[in-house]
């Protein structure tokens, strides 16, 4: 994992677990303490973290904005997977796009459809469909309004029982980590509506770059046989890909788009 990536998955990790120590955070990424303690004080230097006897914690103030900051981490790699999945729709569909910097850019490509059927829990993603100024069916999922993401996640039972009056086509989705075993996962804690969209799709396309593969997040979405079809950049170890293969998961490899 490269150093941007690890400092984001890290910002992420004390969104979710508070303080923690420098050895939670070696053993939960594979890696030194040497390694740690640089991407720390490096965090800390920027301001979004703050040191602690032994660890560090999330300075609140500024922190949780910079994990927006994973939308420009692999770019090249997101929209190239982005413009792969655009294919797999089809005028006419029933689709749901979960909050996600990789499903985030497939929403321009959309201009070229009017007939579509749209649910997303995204608010980024209503406003740019909005402005596509064409004739599609918008759905805005309920749940709680979180600012930093600018989405809504639902944690109540009657917010995600809402999805069983629903049947879609196809369900476009990013994870924080895919594992053969482990299934798809996030590290968000305020995952149920993502596992609610998984039961409320015919096809579920998981959009992930190479990195997400071998991960393994906290919050698991679905098992990895609930996937149809997996597009990722062409940078994918072949031991994740035959693996998935034999699970009878179609993978698509993409290259890179040039910056």
């Amino acid at each position: 994992m490269k150093v941007k990536q690890r400092q984001t998955a890290i910002l992420e990790y004390l969104q979710n677990h508070g303080q923690v120590s420098v050895d939670e955070l070696v053993a939960h990424f594979r890696t030194t303490g040497t390694t740690i303690r640089k991407d720390l004080t490096q965090l800390n230097e920027s301001g979004l973290v703050l040191r602690t006897y032994g660890g560090a914690m999330l300075n609140r103030e500024i922190g949780d904005r910079a994990i927006d900051h994973k939308t420009y981490i692999n770019t090249a790699a997101k929209k190239a997977i982005a413009q792969e999945a655009a294919k797999l729709i089809h005028e006419g569909d029933s689709i749901i796009f979960d909050a996600g910097s990789t499903v985030a850019q497939m929403i321009p490509m959309l201009a070229q459809f009017n007939n579509l059927t749209i649910m997303t829990n995204s608010l980024h993603m209503v406003n740019e469909l909005v402005a596509n100024d064409d004739d599609q069916t918008i759905i805005l999922t309920g749940g709680t309004f979180r600012r930093k993401s600018a989405s809504f996640h639902s944690n109540n039972a009657s917010a995600i029982a809402a999805f069983e009056s629903y049947s879609f086509d196809k369900l476009f989705m990013g994870a924080d980590g895919v594992d053969v075993v482990g299934g798809v996962t996030t590290f968000n804690e305020s995952y149920h509506g993502s596992v609610a969209m998984s039961k409320a799709a015919a096809k579920l396309i998981l959009l992930v770059d190479s990195t997400k593969f071998g991960r393994r997040s906290p919050n698991v979405v679905c098992d990895i046989e609930s996937v149809d079809t997996i597009i990722t950049d062409n940078n994918l170890d072949d031991k994740y890909y035959d693996a998935l293969i034999e699970k009878g998961i179609k993978v698509i490899k993409v290259k890179p788009l040039d910056k």
